[in-house]
This record gives structure tokens, sequence and C-alpha cells, in this order.
């Protein structure tokens, strides 16, 4: 029996990454200074997994982006605007992949990015053309397993799967389908393969995550057809086929056919899948069996995990096992033990948690026990376990009795808007006076290292509450009067209190706990540290209502509300597992309705409730889907339909596809929502008019995760093409996303160009009239 891991959290345990990287677009460090933090972090990361006893470790699982677009680079994957840029250095092709490139007289749009799956780890999609070529153009993975070897680690290159890595990607144009260059695509696999064997490798992860989805025939026949080829190649590599986030169920039978070694599965999210792969496996086949939970903070229940291993090891042997996590452990923070202050984490939860230096320890304690190893230590571990889980369940923090009755009194009326959205539309347009293609933003503005300075001195004492709050309403005023002078109709305040927009509304509510390290990436350089749910949610004040009411009372122009949605926060936070999703959601859409009703009350007239997680959190399986968007859309309509017909509920998604749930975004029926568009060019906006979607959209015109400035000519053409798919009645005008990672140079820059673009437009439809 052997332990192996499929993947390290990349940052950092002090985000060494996400300083470096920004020092590094910032120009304030040099090219070999980037590369030598990250080969620190891949070192520090190596020597942990190999200190904790880790028989397997992975390499190439580092990333200064994303791991996809470590792949696009690796096989020359690399659209022509980006080849033909003048760049020579390939990290700075590759960092122009991801961000744009904006210098020198270029002006290069970023690769679209979307949603790894349903975390909320965002990657760059790849680009295919008809005549797409591949070769094998970084030597990334060779130089980190040598990296590897020269620590004295054996260890296993991680890749994703040819199919996966195509199906992950998007045809760029029309008349082929992207699986037709996979007989182009293998032979560059192969060759990589063959390198790493000369190299001395004898494991490799393919990483086949679409093997847990609903996959046709022909996916299905790619796949198979694939691994022959490898298997063939590269005889002497034992390739491990990795699957996470969901079960293998009608691709059971698949899965355990490829001529492979190891086999992983994700039993966590999927315990039920153990018994038809069983039944179905090989003799030549060995599993690597995920139980400890790779996406989740608590504590591995060890009896519980036993239990599964024992079942497997009974029916092929202990020679044949792998004890794993279920997933990369990306997902997760990095360590556990930087959480020393204990008025932030309490020691009573703390005792409840692992994180990913934990959760090591924790398969190599499950492993001695399920193999008879170093009795007395484990024996002594599985003891404290046992103790640690009971007090958890019997704990008296997790429990309110009055929010769980409050659930428990929901009507059917509480989930729906007083009148049809065509009456509501009325009254906002006589209420609101807003002129055609009207502008705002999402939400957020520019954090600068000034603002989160006042912030960091605020946390020590540096600062009282009395000038950090007067610090913050003069960038607040100054926001607002920049809004004013640019011309933007619908304003916002800023947010500059908030540190992160789950964050943020999780530290004023009852049921959450906060870390001080516990950062997970999102995307890139952006790292979020989410909130951990333990227990029942209320909201035992106001939470936006001071700043928002201050800022109105700066302007004659309407000021929205801005909140974060209910499924949002459920699926940003790491949510407790012991009771199921769909009440804990529900318990924080009764809050979010309480602080609607109270910026109502104050005379704010347009709040949105942001749901950029709604796709994110959509089941992989079809079968499930319906079960989760009735709970989640109830939820979202819970925290929107108590206010009067007057009021304009707005709400904003990002980064998704809306095709297959077009209907169910409809039955949220927000009076405007906001959507990014300027990646896809639009292409997003297809779903909305082909279902005729009946209220207000706000495509985004301009994409705030690149540091490039569209020009108004730009925006102006997007905007057309959005008015040639849904009616100008119908079309608000904003960025795709919140500015606040973004400069105040350029969001300047940028937001008078949009608001140009929306002037422009307005002419246009009235000359056209």
């Amino acid at each position: 029996m052997l332990t192996t891991n499929l993947g390290y959290p990349r940052i950092g345990s002090n985000r060494e990454l996400k300083k470096a990287s920004e020092n590094y677009w910032a120009q304030k460090i040099t090219l070999d200074d980037l590369l030598g933090a990250g080969k620190q972090i891949r070192i520090q990361n190596l020597k942990l997994q190999q200190e904790a006893g880790i028989d397997i470790i992975p390499c190439n699982d580092f990333s200064f982006y994303d791991q996809v677009l470590d792949l696009s680079l690796t096989l020359g994957a690399i659209p022509n605007r980006y080849k033909e840029s003048g760049l020579t250095n390939p990290l700075d092709i590759y960092f122009a992949m991801a961000r744009g490139y904006q210098k020198d007289g270029k002006d290069i749009t970023a690769m679209e990015m979307t949603k790894w799956f349903d975390t909320n780890y965002h990657y760059i999609v790849p680009e295919f053309c008809k005549d797409q070529e591949f070769s094998f153009y970084s030597k990334k993975i060779i130089e980190e397993f040598i990296e590897a070897k020269e620590l004295g680690i054996q260890p296993k290159p991680v890749l994703i799967a040819p199919v996966s890595y195509l199906l992950l990607g998007k045809e760029k144009e029309e008349g082929f389908n992207r699986l037709e260059l996979l007989d182009r695509l293998i032979p560059v696999y192969i060759e990589i393969l063959k390198e790493l064997v000369a190299n001395g490798a004898e494991w490799v992860q393919l990483d086949e995550p679409f093997l847990v989805l609903d996959i046709n025939e022909e996916e299905k026949e790619a796949i198979k057809y694939t691994y022959d080829q490898l298997s063939e190649a590269c005889p002497e590599l034992k390739i491990v086929v990795a699957t996470y986030f969901e079960g293998l169920n009608k691709n059971t039978d698949l899965a355990v056919s490829l001529p492979v070694n190891v086999l992983h599965l994700d039993l966590v999210r999927n315990p039920e899948q153990l018994d038809p792969v069983l039944v179905a496996i090989p003799e030549t086949l060995s599993l690597s069996l995920g139980v400890i939970d790779g996406r989740n903070i608590w504590k591995n229940n060890y009896l519980q995990s036993l239990q599964t291993i024992y079942k497997a090891v009974k029916k092929i042997g202990k020679e044949r096992i792998l004890i794993a996590p279920s997933c990369s452990l990306l997902h997760v923070p990095c360590d556990l033990d930087a959480e020393t202050n204990e008025e932030v984490l309490t020691p009573e939860i703390k005792q409840w948690l692992a994180f990913a230096k934990q959760k090591l320890d924790e398969v190599v304690i499950i492993k001695q026990l399920a193999n008879s190893e170093n009795i007395t230590q484990a024996a002594k571990k599985l003891e404290d376990n046992i103790e640690i889980n009971k007090r958890r369940k019997d704990s008296t923090l997790i429990h309110n009795q009055e929010v769980k009755q409050r659930v428990l009194n929901i009507e059917d009326a509480d989930s729906h808007r007083q009148s049809a959205f065509e009456i509501r539309k009325a009254l906002q347009v006589k209420e609101l006076n807003l002129p055609l293609f009207p502008t705002t933003t999402i939400g957020s503005f520019p954090q600068t290292t000034e603002v989160r300075s006042w912030r960091a001195k605020y946390k020590r004492g540096d600062l009282t509450k009395k000038q950090y709050e007067e610090l913050l309403r003069k960038e607040t005023e100054e926001t607002i009067r920049f809004q004013e002078e640019t011309g933007i109709d619908v304003l916002v305040h800023g947010e500059f209190e908030r540190n992160d927009m789950v964050e943020y509304f999780g530290e004023q509510l009852s049921g959450f706990v906060f870390t001080k390290n516990g950062w997970v990436q999102s995307y890139g350089s952006r790292c979020v540290k989410p909130p951990i749910i333990y227990g029942d949610v209320s909201r035992p004040q106001a939470m936006t209502v001071c700043w928002t009411k201050y800022a109105q009372s700066l302007t004659e122009k309407k000021v929205k509300g801005m909140l974060t949605g209910p499924v949002t926060i459920l699926q940003w936070s790491f949510v407790r597992d012991d009771q199921p999703r769909y009440e804990t959601c529900t318990q924080i859409a009764l809050a979010i309705r309480d602080e609607v009703c109270d910026l109502e009350k104050e005379g704010i007239k347009i709040i949105q409730i942001d749901e950029p997680a709604i796709r994110e959190g959509l089941p992989l399986r079809k079968e499930n889907w319906a079960e989760y968007l009735n709970w989640a859309i109830k939820a979202f309509k819970i925290s929107s339909c108590g206010v009067a017909d007057s009021t304009q509920i707005h709400t904003h998604m990002c980064y998704s596809e809306f095709n297959d749930i077009i209907e169910d975004i409809a039955d949220m029926d927000a009076d405007v929502i906001t959507i990014e568009c300027s990646r896809s060019q639009m292409e997003l906006l297809d779903a909305f008019a082909e279902f005729n979607y009946p209220n207000d959209i706000g495509p985004g015109v301009y994409d705030i995760h690149s540091p490039r400035v569209p020009s108004k000519k730009e925006m102006v053409s997007l905007l057309e093409k959005a008015a040639t798919v849904l009616p100008a009645q119908q079309l608000w005008v904003n960025p795709d996303c919140g500015l606040k990672t973004r400069h105040w140079e350029e969001t300047r820059a940028a937001l008078v160009n949009m608001v140009s673009a929306a002037n422009q437009l307005r002419k246009e439809v009235i000359e056209v009239v």
C-alpha cells in the first residue's frame, strides 16, 4: 500500500508567488527573480511532501498562472496574435495569453477565462483552429522533473490528459470539432512521455476529469484510443489516470478497461462509485483511493475512511491500493499551523480543521492504520481523531434553534416579487429616470496599496476606528465625484471598507469563522481567503447600510446597494459538512433578505445581489441539476423578493456558460443581470437572445482581468454586436466585473471610454429612429 498526492498549492504559505508575479508585472523585479521565487516554492513543496511520508510525490503541479495555460504553452498551442506580438521570452508570451498585452504600440487581448468545473478556480481556455499544429514548445515539465530528481525524489509528473485538454478548449472557427485534432496532439504527448522516461521517470499522472461527466460515444472512443496509443508507445511508464469531483457512473466500464496502471477515484464526492468499480476491475489495475477531502478543510473521519479502504483491500489486496486526497490540494489553504491568532480562529474550531499540510499527514496516518504500521502511534492518533470528531458533533457552537425555525417558516410568497417584470419595469423607469444604455460598474473600485495599508493599520491598532472610517469616507467621496464627472449613470460607493466580497459579509454573520493565512488561488495572482461556515447562519445587525447611505448622501444620482448573494457566499466558503448545503444556503438567504429590506428602508432604490457562483455550483452530471437549481434559485429569490416593485434588483454573473441553464437564470427574475462578455466577444449573449430573455442585461464591455485599456472603438463594436441580438431598451453598459484589482490610471481611462461608447450608441439609436 502506497501514499500519493495529486497536487499541492502553488501560491506559497505566505502568498510568495502572488507577490513575486505582481512585482514582475510591475517591473519591480527581474525575470530571474520571478523564476527563483517559483523554484523556491516548488522545492519547499517537494520537501514538505517528502518529510510527511508521501511515497509518490507530484511534480509539474506548480504554475505561474494556471495549469491549463501551462499545457497550452507546453504543446505550442499559442494563438497567432501572441506569436506575432514581438515578445520573445516564453513566460512573457504566457502572461500575455493570460492577461493581454498593451505596450510599445501593441494591443493584444487576453484569452478567455472560465471556471474549473464546479470550483472557484479559473483556467485560461485553450483556443483551437482547424489547421491547429502542436509541438513540444515549453520544456517546463522536464525541467521540473529533473529539479525534483536532484532533491532525491522520484516524482510523478502531472499532465492534463489529451482528450480532457481538447474538451477544455474552444473551436475559434466553424467547420470542425476539436476532437479531430487528437491525432496531431497524441504524438506530442508521446514525445513528452518519452523524454520523461529518458530522464528516469517511472510514473506519470494524466488528469482525465471528463471521465466523471456525461460524455458521448465519440468522446469515449477518443479516450480509449488515446490510452491505447500512449501505453503502446511508453510501456515502461506507470500511468495513473486521475478522476475527481464526481463519480465514474456510466463511464465505469470504460475507465477500468483503459490500459493503464492506476485509476484514481474521488471517494469524498462520490463514495458510491467504489462498489461498481470493484466489481468490474481487472487484475492488472490498481486503485488510488481519494478518501481525504481535497476541496474542504474539515478533519478526516479516520474510521469512515478505513471502512472504505478495507472494502477495497478485501477485493483486490493491499498491494494494489494507493491512499490519496480526493483531488489536488490546490483548492485548500497551505498550512493550519500558520493560524496562531486564537481571536481570529478559536482553538475549539481549529481542532476540527485540516489544511493541505495536515491533509498529507492524514493520508500517511490512514495508510499506517490500514497497513498496521507504526501501530502504537497510529492507534493514538485514531483515538484522538475519534474524540475530536465527536466533540465537533456535540458542540453547542453549531446549532441555533431560532434560525432553524425561521427556515421552516418560509412561505411560497417569500420567493416571489409582488408583480411581473413588465409592471416593475414601468415603475422603475418612472422612478429612476435613466437614459438608454445606462452605464454603471459592478461594484468595487481599485483598492490601492494605500487603502489596504489603512485596513492593516486599523487591524493592528495603529489607526482608531474614527481615523480609519474618515479615510474611507474621503476615498468614497472621491470615487463618487469621479463617477459623476465621468458621466456614469448609476454609481457605487467603491467598497473600500471591504476586504473580499464574501469574507466581508461572513465577518458580520453568525456561524462563520475566519483565518489569517487561509489563502486559496482563484486565478493567476488573485487569492481569496474563504470563510469557514461552521454553524447556523444569521445576521446580528445591518452590514452595508451605513456606507451605502453615506455614498447616496453625496450625490443626486442613484447609488446601488452592493451585496453578495447566498449561493456565492456558500460556494466561496468552506461549508459545514454536517447538514445539506441547501439548508445552509437558505439560512444565508434570509440574512441577505434582511439586509436588502434595510437598504430599501433607507431609500436605496437599486440593489445588486451578486451571484457569480450560480453556474459554478451546478452539479457536474445533468441528472442532479434540477435538485440543485431548485434550491439555489429559490435562495436568491428569498434574498431579493422582499422589496417593492419600484426597487430595482440587479445581479451579476461572470465567466460562466449560460446556455444550458438560461431558463433558471430567467427564473431568478432579477430586473437587471450583468455578465462577463468582453473576452468572449459577446458570444455569451447568444443564449439570452435565443431564449428571448425578458429582463434587462448588462453585457460587460471591459475585461477587468487584464491591465490593458480597451478603446472607445472596441467598446462601441461590442455594444453594436449586443444591439444586433437584443433590443436597445434591454441593454446596460458596464465592465465585466468589479474593479478592485485594477489600478486607478487604467480604470479612469477605461471608464471614460465606456461612457463615451454608451453615448455614441445612444446617438446611433436616435439616428435610426
